[in-house]
């Protein structure tokens, strides 16, 4: 008798593609989030079927069309696996549909704000027929200069700039942006994230900075929020050479990032994080952070043994029960004050990575306690890491970053 691996190795093509199509939309829908075993593998297949709807949708058309056409669909198997792939495409415009609907979650986080014609009617430069040159820079929307050291202290901490391509005025002080890559505190780079968000903000008049820090296991908490500062710090030094205000310098990152830019809004000046530049200025007039991870020290709320098994070998190198305090200190929602600046803090419901009942409690905690705004926003069906694809829900998240951040700047939101 042949074995289940056998027996689905000996079955068409076609209908294997439309097994896997089906299973990915199924995990799609409903992602194995709290599974210590399957929760990578859930959030690569629904990362892919979610926030790739469209590319993916028509690969299983293709394969479908070319199936018909061999006449793959004549048999009980074929017919089925042609509902499977037309099962997994109405998915895929479900979860397109899903992602047009960002403009109503945005709408209502802002509400507050809404009164405000500029912020309702802000005019973008991007639009979603323009996914293109907001991913990938377009000749007319910036400039970028690559591998800039920003640290005596280590050569490997570089960043890249991001600058409009029109010249300031003499009198012009542009603001800034500074964006962290996420990747579990222990992978990543510049090169890889941030980058749709930064075009767009340089199109619109920002100097954006995209910055490395050390990873893990090489180095341990919290060193990773050390070079962040450093790098804050280091361009609020060199604000003249890239004509931009040093008082009005942001933040923002995704996954590990979006920790470490809530802890960069929330220890501004702390010289406990700031060895060897404790008197540098590193305050961040707002922050936006992107599905972070905002508690270390209780992690209830994560996949079971996610500080177990990882945070402690990996990021911290100790044990939460001998010390408690280092995971402490390294919470944003620990650190919690209420001169924290405007925040803005987004996740998507169907995260497999960091559940988003994970994060309600440091945007509720933030809310209680700080006297600027604080903007909520639930992307309903977005997934970890979902701004990475070029995306109707992607564009439309960047263009509302950018109106809550040119509300801040222009003191509208405070």
């Amino acid at each position: 008798m042949a074995s289940p691996l056998a027996a689905w190795k000996s079955r068409p093509r076609f209908e294997r593609q439309s097994a896997w199509a089906l299973l990915a939309a199924i995990n799609g829908r409903r992602p194995a989030r709290y599974s210590r075993y399957f929760q990578v593998p859930s959030f690569f297949m629904s990362w892919g079927a979610t926030e790739a709807a469209v590319p993916w949708a028509a690969l299983n058309a293709v394969r479908t069309v070319g199936a018909i056409r061999r006449g793959e669909h004549r048999s009980a198997s074929g017919k089925a696996a042609v509902a499977a792939q037309l099962a997994a495409i109405g998915a895929a415009a479900s979860f397109v549909v899903e992602g047009r609907r960002t403009d109503e979650q945005f709408n209502a986080a802002l509400a507050p704000w809404l009164d405000d014609q500029t912020i309702r009617d802000r005019p973008s430069s991007v639009r979603a027929g323009a996914v293109v040159p907001l991913f990938y820079g377009g000749r007319n929307r910036r400039s970028r200069s690559r591998g800039i050291p920003f640290s005596p202290e280590s050569r490997g901490l570089r960043l890249d700039v991001y600058e409009p391509l029109t010249s300031a005025r003499p009198d012009e002080r542009r603001p800034a942006i500074v964006q962290i890559h996420g990747g579990a505190w222990a992978v990543g780079d510049k090169r890889e994230q941030g980058i749709p968000l930064l075009n767009h903000l340089a199109a619109n008049g920002w100097v954006g900075f995209n910055v490395n820090y050390r990873l893990s296991p090489r180095v341990r908490a919290p060193e990773h929020l050390i070079d962040c500062k450093r790098a804050i710090a280091w361009i609020r030094d060199h604000a003249d050479d890239y004509g931009i205000d040093p008082d009005f310098i942001c933040v923002t990152g995704g996954s590990a990032g979006g920790h470490l830019s809530a802890l960069c809004a929330l220890t501004a000046n702390d010289a406990e994080f700031q060895p060897g530049f404790e008197d540098a200025d590193t305050s961040v007039q707002a922050a936006v952070p992107f599905y972070g991870a905002y508690d270390m020290a209780d992690t209830s709320l994560m996949v079971k043994g996610y500080r177990e098994t990882f945070l402690e070998p990996v990021v911290f190198g100790s044990r939460f029960s001998d010390d408690p305090t280092p995971f402490e200190k390294y919470s944003p929602i620990r650190r919690v004050r209420p001169d924290a600046p405007p925040m803005m803090i987004i996740h998507g419901t169907r995260d497999a990575l960091i559940p988003i009942e994970a994060a309600r409690p440091f945007a509720q905690r933030l809310g209680e306690v700080s006297e600027s705004a604080v903007v909520w926003v639930e992307l309903d069906g977005a997934q970890h890491a979902f701004d990475i694809f070029p995306s109707a829900r992607t564009v439309r998240t960047i263009e509302y970053v950018e109106r809550f951040l040119d509300g801040c700047h222009r003191g509208v939101i405070k």
